[in-house]
Order: C-alpha cells, then structure tokens, then sequence
C-alpha cells in the first residue's frame, strides 16, 4: 500500500512533525509513503528522516493532480482543512484522509471556509481531529460526526532520545521555546513574560528555536524590552532535542493549540513546561505535577521563575513529565488506529 501525504507549508512544525512521524512508523508496518508539499527547508527535513519527497510549487488542483500522477497513491492522507478541501477536488475514487492537527477558529463560525471543509469532510472517509476541542469547535461537527475520530498526537519517545544523544554539544539556556514564530503561539507575549523573569533573575538566558512571519517583531520587541542580551533566536533546528533537554523549562504562550509535539517531546525528554491554558496543553499539564498552567503573565513568570532557582521542584516536575510521557505514548495503538482505517477503504 502507498500513501501520499500531502501538508501545505514549506517549513518544518508541528504538523508536519506528526505527519513524519506517522510516515515513519507506518513503514515499519509495510507501509510506503510519500509526503508532497510546497518546495522550502521542509524537503531538507524530510529527506533526512528517510522519506521521500516531492516538490509541489504550491497547493493547488494541478499540481495535487500532478502529486496523484507521479505516485499512484493508494490513500491520500491531507493534513489540514485548506489542504483536504484541494484533494477532495482532485481524488476521484482514490479514499481520501483528512488530517485536521489545531483548533481552527476560523471554522467555528459560517464562514467560507467553514463551508469548504464541509466539502471536503463529505468526500473524506474518515477525518482524525487532534483533540476533542477542535471538533468541537467545527461548526458543522453534527454533520461529520459519524467519520470523525479523535486522535491525539504521539510522539516516539525513544526516537527523540536518540536523537538528543546523537547532539554532543552542551547548552547553557535556562528557558527553550520551539515553535513557530506566528500569531497563534504569540511570541510577542512570550517577550513580556520573559522580561518579567529577567527582573528578578537578570542573567537567565532563553533559546527561541523556529522561524515565522513574526521573528522580525519579535526580536524588535524583545530589545525594546531591555533583554535583547538574553535572548538567543536560533532559527530553524532539525534536532533541537539536546538543547532542550539540557533547559530548566519549556515555556510556551500559545493562544490556540492543538497538542503541541514540541510540548510532548519536553515531556518526555523531563523537561518541565509552562504555559498558557490553551486546548491540548490544558490537557498534557498537570498543575503541580509536571509542570503549570495560567492565563496571567505575573503567574507564568513566577512559576518559571520557582522553576529555575528551585532545583528539587524542577526534578520533581521532571520525574512527573516522563511518568506521564510514558503513559500516553503509545506509539502502537496509535498507527494501528490510522492503518486500520487505509486498510478498511482499500479492501
């Protein structure tokens, strides 16, 4: 069986994380895959992982159509719903998979692109949705329910492992964000908790790994409030596992989230996170427990702040965050559940 695995951006994220992994673990299962996407530094990642890859100049009906030429795909597996709505258009009898990895406030509502997806879910033989909240905030979920699936991101947790290992280099960051710099993750509020930090531990050193529309802003913002210094912006890194693992804390200002796999792959390295209540976070963190939840600025500051200078707490969080990583984890069940599905609308 192959599948083509079609996402839009030409960069390196979450979604597209996920989509790899899952790529990679079907293969062990007898699976092939391609993944297709907008040429950019998500080829670079890709190929490194052992996957193939094919360039598309954009998400469009041709070249999704060019994509189901070239490859001859069994199942197409479209991840998100801009994405879907394309391949719906361009499937035939081809089953398609929709893939849908956040909580889209721009679906919530009738809006067009609301409608779209509609479309799209109708032609979809099964759609898997990241979390409970973002089918719930669909504002058509009644009409799909009966395809939908929830399905929570995973990640491999001794994959990750071996890649921290595989980095010899030693860091010196007491705080690491990953993630993309975009609006959603609101960066610009991840500055202002950070200079709050940095009033009262004034050598505290922060790793800002990953790209986006509002790095310029963001590192504007972060010099108007005096802590240029003590911010390092990395940029883009294909295995930023060591670094994190040698930070105190993660520190994460999202204002809608999926289930981050940055945040799943903190956890799992022990790594303890702070963050805004959003979504999957509001899930994976436990108050007290592996890390902290709050949706005031002065109270993420203070828990980052208990964390950095309170060694037992942090390796209490610690012992916490890889309890729970390994319980959710299951790497197994969880590309049974997508196989099963390939399987079921293929014969």
């Amino acid at each position: 069986m192959k599948v083509l695995h079609i996402l839009r951006m030409s960069t390196y994220s979450g979604a597209e994380n996920m989509a790899c992994q899952i790529i990679n673990m079907a293969s062990e299962k007898g699976i092939e895959a391609v993944y297709a996407a907008p040429d950019g530094e998500i080829r670079d990642a890709v190929e490194k992982k052992g996957i193939e890859f094919l360039p598309l100049n954009k998400i469009c009906v041709s070249e999704i159509k060019r994509a189901i030429e070239e490859t001859s795909p069994d199942v197409i597996h479209a991840h998100d719903m801009y994405v879907s709505f394309i391949a719906s258009l361009c499937c035939g009898k081809i089953p398609m998979v929709s893939h849908i990895h956040n909580n889209d406030f721009g679906s919530r509502k009738i809006t067009l692109k609301s409608v779209l997806y509609l479309f799209a879910a109708h032609c979809a033989k099964c759609i898997f949705w990241v979390s409970k909240s973002a089918f719930d905030g669909y504002r058509f979920k009644g009409k799909i329910k009966d395809k939908s699936v929830v399905l929570k991101n995973i990640i491999d947790i001794d994959a990750v492992y071996t890649k921290a290992n595989s980095d010899k280099e030693v860091y010196n960051y007491d705080i690491c964000f990953i993630g993309r710099l975009v609006s959603p993750k609101d960066p610009l509020r991840l500055m202002r908790v950070f200079s709050k930090v940095q009033k009262s531990i004034p050598n505290v050193k922060i790793a800002v790994v990953g790209t986006g529309e509002m790095e310029e802003e963001t590192r504007k913002l972060s010099l108007e409030l005096g802590i240029g210094g003590n911010v390092d912006f990395l940029g883009f890194m294909a295995n930023p596992y060591k670094l994190l693992r040698d930070s105190k804390v993660m520190v994460m200002t999202s204002a809608t989230e999926g289930t981050p796999m940055s945040a799943l792959e903190a956890l799992s390295l022990g790594v303890p996170i702070v963050s805004t209540p959003t979504d999957g976070l509001a899930d994976l963190i436990v108050q007290g427990k592996n890390g902290f939840t709050s949706s005031n600025d002065d109270e993420l500051a203070e828990y980052i702040e208990n964390i950095i200078t309170n060694p037992a707490l942090r390796e209490e969080l610690s012992s916490g965050a890889t309890e729970k990583s390994i319980r959710d984890n299951n790497k197994h069940d969880y590309i049974d559940k997508i196989i099963k599905v390939y399987r079921d609308f293929t014969g």
